[in-house]
């Protein structure tokens, strides 16, 4: 009650009259007091040279694609949902294709543009928007679409006179399958667009090159159907970008490896994100295993002074780069000095994208930071280089194989995808395919950051990420070795090297949804074999701490699986800590390898069927499964069913819906990557 406790300010007793007491403020003076102090502030803090933030384009630009499509006679306008780039690469190339349909296309960034726009589209003559849209995660939108999508779900506008299709990029081990592209579809023609083909479903977990080249083989008929025009029938390639050599060059202004700013690796200056990673030292660099022939690496990076905060279950972005001496060799096979100063830039000069990567640069940055040279070339790359091959056979399969007959669809697979080739190799093998350089920047890929399930709790190490990874290497069927490009650059990231420097890498936190309950008397059930154990480190770590500030813990229970006991074990030690202590009330291993049959977390999940069901069925225990989406993921879940039947007496059907329900209220969270 405000009123008692101003009664008793007021001194009482016979020799002070209260209206006499003159308070020390009065109520407008610690007003005005308030107000001095606060523009002082103001003023203190706005002195502060503003950090420039980095913009890929003008600052002047526009957000509406309407006006823009009107101001450049365009009538297809093809929008991205990408995460890694894949759906941008998909839309780039849908909207180059456009001219020979007839159509004049522009690609654009759903984050960059106003999208409740959208109904505008009818007013332009035989227009069409195109949607190529990732999911990300568990089932989410990616997040440059997530604006979209939310517009998507709130809006009841009308779309009649929109005609629009849908390309989706998923993973079929996944839940959650493509459910951003299914999204897409149904609700803009629930809207009213006039949907002319029919949805596209690009499988990861397959081929999702040959499924985009067989939906788009079939889109652009059914485009020419619907507008009446005709196909150009023109074939040829037609360049993107321009290659300009500034003859003036000033050093300071070429960039070296940055993503975005220039000199941004110089003068860091937060926030850190995509566009602006954090070089974060490398603290720690050990490897995990005692034996075998996998390495498996535990690293910790140094983010003090980044301002960078996580939590447990968040992703860490790294920004790798490739190995020099694919890089060289590329240089040494096509005659090219590396070192050449270019810009290569956009002929569409109303484009948003002005460079397919930071320039000016030298060819050596661009293959070394920019491009993705390992992974094998998409077809339309294979496409556009055949017309550099010199012998005619071989311009003719590099052109099958990027047509959408079946010859070609297989020689694809089994040439390029079942043996591995990247731009090197396919160089290599094709002796007479001679292309210049610089269009071959123009066509590969950007190479992309690659996130790992941070290993570690910001409550307790605020000052550190940790990531736990297994190198990826093997030998591929032409015989040549296939290194993954993140993990074998992180291995090699001694912590000091032979100069005193300090080995860094480029990284920045995304944000995840794999959290621990908000009320730590929740128990937990971790499942994660392999690399997959890597944010239940962060949550044990969290759960010790809460424990060790007096809260109420509930039962934490572990199950991780390795190979052998003796050779992969990771973090040993620090689970049989975890488990000596308390933190860890039950630790479940399967060593798949160490008897004659396997053993697997799902055999160890159905050995405790009753007392996990009493977890989850009356103790609202939280459930959380991190690592291979293909086969363990889908087994663990199998597991549940089984559970739920066996001891929760459910049919089957019941027991799938049950899980479903789980999932929906945040009880069942995967974080998995195949």
């Amino acid at each position: 009650n405000m009123d008692s406790h101003f009664e008793s300010v007021v001194p009482e007793g016979p020799d002070v009259d209260p209206v006499e007491q003159e308070p020390l403020f009065r109520n407008l003076d610690i007003f005005l007091f308030s107000l001095i102090i606060g523009l002082l502030i103001y003023w203190f803090f706005s002195r502060q040279e503003p950090i420039p933030e980095f913009k890929r384009v003008t600052p002047q630009r526009e957000t509406s694609f309407i006006e823009k499509m009107k101001k450049t006679n365009r009538n297809m306008v093809v929008f991205y949902g990408s995460q890694t780039g894949t759906a941008e690469e998909f839309c780039g190339r849908l909207a180059k294709d456009a001219q020979r349909y007839g159509m004049s296309g522009m690609s654009a960034d759903l984050e960059e543009y106003d999208m409740s726009e959208l109904p505008c589209l009818a007013e332009i003559d035989n227009s069409l928007a195109v949607f190529c849209m990732a999911t990300y995660g568990e089932g989410d939108p990616t997040d440059n679409a997530q604006d979209f999508y939310d517009w998507m779900q709130e809006t009841d506008e009308d779309l009649n006179g929109v005609n629009f299709a849908v390309f989706g990029l998923g993973n079929k081990t996944y839940e959650h399958f493509n459910a951003m592209g299914k999204y897409t579809d149904k609700r803009l023609e629930e809207l009213g667009g006039k949907r002319i083909y029919d949805l596209g479903m690009g499988d990861d977990d397959g081929n999702l090159e040959e499924d985009f080249v067989s939906w788009k083989e079939q889109f652009w008929p059914a485009v020419c159907e619907h507008f009446g025009v005709e196909a150009t029938g023109d074939d040829t390639s037609n360049r993107q970008y321009e290659l300009v050599v500034p003859t003036d060059i000033n050093m300071n202004k070429v960039y070296t490896g940055e993503m975005g700013r220039l000199k941004s690796f110089e003068t860091q200056k937060p926030p850190f994100d995509v566009k602006n990673p954090y070089l974060a030292t490398v603290a720690v660099n050990r490897q995990l295993n005692q034996a075998g022939d996998r390495h498996l690496m535990h690293l910790e990076l140094d983010i003090s002074g980044s301002q960078i905060r996580y939590d447990s279950g968040d992703h860490v972005a790294v920004y790798p780069i490739n190995d020099v001496s694919i890089v060289n060799r590329i240089g040494q096979i096509l005659d090219a000095d590396l070192d050449t100063v270019i810009s290569l830039n956009n002929l569409d000069e109303e484009s948003n994208k002005k460079h397919p990567f930071p320039c000016p640069t030298t060819y050596r940055t661009a293959l070394t930071h920019y491009l993705d040279i390992t992974n094998p070339p998409g077809t339309n790359v294979l496409f556009e280089l055949a017309q550099y091959a010199t012998d005619p056979k071989d311009q003719d399969i590099l052109r099958k194989m990027a047509s959408a007959s079946p010859e070609g669809k297989g020689l694809y697979q089994s040439w390029v995808l079942d043996s591995q080739r990247n731009i090197l190799a396919v160089l290599e093998d094709m002796p007479s395919l001679h292309p210049t350089i610089d269009h071959l920047c123009e066509l590969l890929p950007c190479l992309q950051a690659r996130y790992y399930s941070i290993a570690s709790s910001g409550k307790v190490y605020s000052n550190m990420v940790s990531i736990c990874a297994v190198v990826v290497e093997f030998q591929t069927s032409t015989g040549r070795s296939f290194k993954g490009v993140a993990t074998n650059w992180l291995k090699n990231k001694v912590v000091v090297t032979d100069n005193g420097h300090k080995a860094t890498v480029p990284m920045y936190v995304r944000k995840s949804q794999f959290r621990l309950p908000f009320k730590a008397s929740n128990p937990v059930v971790m499942i994660g074999p392999g690399t997959g154990i890597a944010p239940f480190m962060g949550f044990l770590q969290e759960r010790g701490w809460m424990k060790e500030q007096g809260k109420d813990v509930g039962e934490t229970i572990l199950y991780f699986g390795c190979r052998h006991r003796n050779q992969d074990f990771m973090y040993q030690q620090e689970l049989e800590e975890f488990e000596k202590v308390g933190v860890l009330t039950q630790l479940n291993v399967a060593f798949s390898r160490d008897q004659k049959e396997k053993v697997y977390v799902q055999h160890l999940l159905k050995k405790n069927n009753e007392h996990l069901w009493k977890l989850i069925h009356t103790d609202n225990a939280h459930i959380y499964i991190c690592g291979d989406a293909r086969n363990m993921a889908r087994d663990v879940q199998n597991a549940f069913y089984d559970i739920a039947e066996e001891v929760g007496g459910l049919t089957h059907t019941q027991a799938v819906a049950y899980i479903k329900k789980l999932m929906t209220k945040g009880r069942y969270s995967q974080d998995v990557w195949s």
